[in-house]
């Protein structure tokens, strides 16, 4: 009976952490896009719900592995100790973005379910796997760098090229197309990535099959770009930099192609970082001071505190449920 009753709390938690990665990542696909005006909320919104979902059911697995095995060996643990863990590790990452998603600050998931995660396999004296965690943190530190070069590399590129080849009359409608394409494929990449953060110990646990998982998170997900996603939208689209046209279509590629190169790789990366970095390395190509420096510190604070705010949580739940259960 207790088992089954930790299964369905797994189950729950690891949906709210679903539901709290649409809710609070949904803007770093087209935030940009309604920020520069080319999407309404409402269109911009759809096309998350339709393009995250491919991306997480088509390789949404490639970084549920890391999360559910590479961290701790959440598969060779005991089967209860292993749920606790589950249980334990979703519900801080889930506190915490919820949290800050309330602030509208566009923190990252995988960095809080990765902290989460570490801190209560230390919690159990459970073999965390620092060289998986130092690679990660090395990935995280080049994930916003990563996409400002791109950005201001793109932006470069884009402004002289679409002045000089396009015909002024069509040059909006054909910007405007590229960018609700480029936002589309940033959708993907992030579902493809994100998904993970909700999946990954559900299939490290083996409650259902890594494919199962995926769907599931996938819905989560969508739950959560439909009910609160506007909230951070409005920090991307407007609260960084003001964006022209061709400088979301820089940003949303060079976020796109970061975050899935570390995708394909398995990494868990910030989309948060890497939408936020992009922005920053196309508003630098018109200078510093169109960039609003105050909100990009908030953000860089909340990032750095975001691993150790989740796993001081999680190690702290897991530790008083240890001594009080005896597990």
């Amino acid at each position: 009976m207790m088992y089954l009753l930790l299964v369905f709390i797994v189950l729950l938690m690891a949906a709210a952490v679903g539901w709290s990665i649409g809710a609070n990542d949904a803007a770093n696909s087209v935030g940009t896009a309604v920020g520069s005006k080319v999407l309404t909320l409402r269109q911009a919104i759809i096309l998350i719900v339709i393009f995250g979902f491919l991306g997480a059911f088509l390789q949404g697995s490639y970084v549920t592995k890391t999360i559910g095995k590479g961290i701790v060996p959440i598969n060779e643990l005991d089967k209860n100790l292993a749920l606790y863990l589950a249980v334990v590790a979703t519900f801080s990452a889930c506190a915490w973005v919820v949290l800050a998603t309330y602030w509208k600050m566009p923190i990252s998931t995988s960095h809080s379910i990765v902290g989460a995660v570490a801190g209560a396999g230390l919690a159990i004296n459970a073999a965390v796997n620092w060289r998986v965690l130092f690679d990660i943190f090395i990935c995280w530190i080049f994930t916003p760098i990563g996409a400002a070069i791109l950005g201001y590399i793109f932006y470069r590129i884009l402004k002289n090229l679409f002045y000089r080849i396009i015909n002024r009359k069509y040059l909006r409608v054909i910007i405007a197309i590229l960018i609700i394409l480029s936002g589309c494929y940033v959708a993907y990449s992030w579902g493809a990535n994100d998904v993970a953060n909700a999946t990954g110990v559900i299939a490290g646990v083996g409650i259902l099959t890594p494919h199962m998982s995926v769907v599931f998170g996938g819905l989560a997900i969508v739950l959560g770009i439909m009910t609160w996603g506007y909230k951070v939208i409005e920090t991307i689209g407007s609260e960084i930099t003001h964006l022209l046209p061709i400088m979301a279509l820089s940003a949303q590629l060079a976020s796109a192609i970061n975050v899935h190169i570390y995708t394909v790789f398995g990494i868990p990366v910030s989309t948060s970082h890497s939408i936020v970095g992009a922005i920053f390395g196309v508003g630098l190509v018109r200078g510093a001071r169109v960039i609003n420096l105050r909100i990009v510190k908030d953000m860089a604070l909340c990032w750095l505190a975001t691993p150790f705010i989740s796993g001081a949580i999680s190690f702290l739940i897991l530790k008083v449920i240890t001594i009080v259960i005896k597990i």
